[in-house]
């Protein structure tokens, strides 16, 4: 008599296989979960000032350049200086652009609000002369009190290299609280002074 045959013992493989992938699923589930819940960063543009009507359209072609800024003003972060010269990022806020392209656009808009003739660099265009600039401070700074902080030096430079005048420009706001909206906020009216100094210095040079 024969003995009877073991049952066949299922294999495993199908079970494991179907496991990896319930946990793969979850996993991708888990990981778009967590991004979901990620606030994008709020964006904050520069104004500029109104300006009356200054220059005759017959006036010198100005050329303003892009700012030149070191590398932790390059970005569309707002930077915070801290009394030990310690530089940070407040978090969740940014500008509408890269710092010293949205510097130069806004120092273009302020120049057309009076009527100037001007363009930007790059543009093929045949200056009389050029603004260039370097962004020595642009953001918050905590020492001595908590303030909004805009300075820019800033040449007229002729179509033959000659430096005809140069000037630094500053501004301050103070602050109550070190925060993205504040900061921007007061950023803005910083920047707004400066263009409104920078406009009148610039004359029809």
């Amino acid at each position: 008599m024969t003995a009877p045959s073991d049952p066949p013992i299922a294999s495993p493989i199908p079970d494991l296989r179907l496991r990896r992938v319930a946990a793969a699923v979850l996993l991708a589930v888990g990981l778009a979960g967590c991004g979901s819940f990620e606030q994008p960063p709020t964006t904050f543009d520069l104004s500029v000032p109104e300006g009356a009507k200054q220059a005759s359209p017959g006036g010198r072609l100005l050329v303003v350049a892009e700012p030149v800024a070191l590398q932790a003003l390059e970005s569309d972060r707002i930077v915070v200086r801290a009394a030990d010269g310690t530089v940070s990022f407040l978090p969740g806020v940014q500008w509408a652009d890269r710092l010293p392209r949205l510097l130069q656009a806004r120092m273009v808009q302020s120049f057309e609000n009076t009527g100037r003739s001007v363009g930007r660099s790059g543009n093929g265009l045949s200056a009389d002369v050029a603004l260039t600039s370097d962004i020595r401070f642009f953001g918050v700074r905590t020492d001595g009190g908590a303030q909004a902080v805009v300075e820019l030096s800033a040449k007229l430079v002729s179509s033959d290299g000659r430096i005809e005048r140069a000037r630094v420009f500053r501004a301050a706001t103070p602050l109550t609280a070190v925060d993205g909206r504040a900061a921007a906020a007061a950023l803005d009216q910083s920047m707004t002074k400066v263009l409104a100094e920078l406009v009148r210095w610039a004359g029809r040079g």
